[in-house]
């Protein structure tokens, strides 16, 4: 039997190697290291057992218990449908005009749009409602087709051209410049006619030669004074907000080839009761009607 070594400086027996007059030392693991891991060995042992954990071809061990992931969501999903049915079943049987009338029904509606907003809607309108160029901003007052709840639920449930939806939201604004109804010296008089009216550019001459343009092909949607149908969802051209962008070039784009943006018929994904939490929580971001507004006159011929 080979005669133990010990390292004279530390008093531990060495492993026996050497290299270049380097020994190595055969310091013993602590003991409450030891026992930590022995106790992790007899985990994994009980968790295997208790627990899914050995993958096989037809799928993982069960486990003692039965318990799965996807089991678990399954019964938090249903105990959290569980304690949302007397809202649902409640928003189900009343008409979303008189939701105002039932003030905690209106809270709860609108704390439940609010989730099923960041789920669904955040994605385009943006986390804060505030929108981005191309997609409305929900907070401010201004509505193409109108700001009140029944209205907003008619909006949400059948969507702004949305192909196979019967009942969309429909507006076609035609592409003047592209489509050769303008030339391009006659896009920029229009352009510079539309962004006096707001304002933002002077009433100058070429601001002139685009009123009579103006006149001739865009009072059938816009109106006379240019401040819109909402029965038409043609847009106030006579305040500062601009779904795509206020600058000449943008109005000039805009003139030139119109824009036909695309918003989901949700009913085709929520149920009714969600429909209406969704246009309660946009109701409620500051730029909601009380009752649907009047549609502004149609032109004079």
């Amino acid at each position: 039997m080979a005669e133990k070594h010990i390292d004279e400086a530390t008093g531990t027996e060495t492993v026996g190697h050497e290299w270049d007059g380097i020994e190595e030392l055969n310091t013993p693991l602590p003991r409450w290291w030891l026992m930590t891991f022995y106790a992790c060995i007899l985990f994994a042992i009980g968790y295997m057992v208790v627990y899914p954990a050995i993958p096989l071809p037809g799928g993982a061990t069960p486990g003692m218990l039965g318990w799965t992931s996807r089991g678990q969501l399954a019964a938090e999903t249903k105990a959290a449908e569980a304690a949302r049915k007397p809202v649902v079943d409640a928003l189900n049987a009343i008409a979303i005009e008189d939701l105002p009338k039932h003030p905690d029904l209106m809270k709860a509606a609108v704390s439940g749009g609010k989730a099923a907003f960041r789920v669904n809607c955040a994605a385009c309108h943006g986390a804060g409602a505030a929108g981005s160029k191309g997609y409305p901003n929900i907070n401010d007052d201004d509505w193409l087709w109108g700001g009140d709840l029944k209205t907003l639920e008619t909006t949400i449930a059948h969507g702004i051209r949305y192909p196979g939806d019967a009942q969309t939201r429909q507006s076609m604004m035609p592409n003047f410049g592209r489509d050769g109804i303008l030339n391009p010296a006659q896009v920029a008089d229009v352009a510079a006619y539309v962004r006096s009216l707001s304002k933002l550019a002077p009433a100058d001459a070429a601001a002139g030669r685009g009123a009579a343009l103006f006149a001739a092909n865009c009072v059938a949607c816009h109106g006379t004074e240019g401040k819109g149908n909402r029965a038409l969802g043609a847009p106030n051209l006579t305040d500062a907000i601009w779904l795509y962008g206020s600058s000449d070039a943008d109005v000039q784009a805009s003139i030139t080839v119109a824009h036909a943006g695309v918003m989901p018929a949700w009913s085709a994904k929520l149920d009714g009761a969600t429909i209406k939490m969704l246009a309660a929580y946009v109701h409620s971001l500051g730029g909601g009607e009380a009752s649907p507004a009047a549609a502004p006159e149609a032109p004079k011929p």
